[in-house]
């Protein structure tokens, strides 16, 4: 959005009113009905003109945070930066190209990695380069085995 808009009057509380409409309680429930989305596609579905994929990121952050679910939320945003950057799935060789490709999906995920997680998602993205899932591997959302593997949940 050029105009600003989605930074305009309480956005956190449109977003929430947003997440409302389309007849979720929580941003992680309407966000995890659409597993492999963009920020920006989720962004778009809640209102294109005065929702932002950042702000969709913070509020899901916020839920994760109170609920204990940061950990399923940074094995989320791998399984959509992985549907954006690899849609036909992991690739078969890691050739020039399909690295680079691997490397962006990596680098776009480690950025949207909250501090605390940075080091487990660094070594989970060593470890996927290192021996490398079947190709064609599509996590289709957080809950993944080989996601769960990398990434196990925190200690309750």
């Amino acid at each position: 959005m050029t105009n600003g808009g989605s930074w305009q009057g309480n956005w956190k509380a449109r977003l929430y009113e947003r997440v409302r409409e389309h007849g979720y309680e929580s941003l992680t429930a309407f966000a995890e009905a659409r597993p492999t989305a963009s920020l920006i596609a989720l962004a778009e579905e809640l209102g294109a003109d005065d929702v932002a994929g950042v702000q969709v990121f913070s509020g899901l952050v916020s839920e994760a945070e109170r609920n204990n679910q940061l950990t399923r939320l940074v094995r989320g945003q791998l399984v959509r930066e992985l549907a954006r950057y690899l849609p036909m799935g992991w690739p078969r060789v890691l050739d020039d190209d399909a690295r680079l490709e691997v490397a962006i999906a990596l680098g776009q995920w480690s950025a949207y990695t909250p501090e605390p997680h940075r080091e487990c998602a660094r070594r989970a993205g060593d470890a996927l380069l290192a021996s490398p899932p079947p190709p064609g591997w599509r996590p289709l959302g957080p809950d993944d085995a080989l996601l769960r593997t990398l990434l196990p949940d925190e200690e309750a």
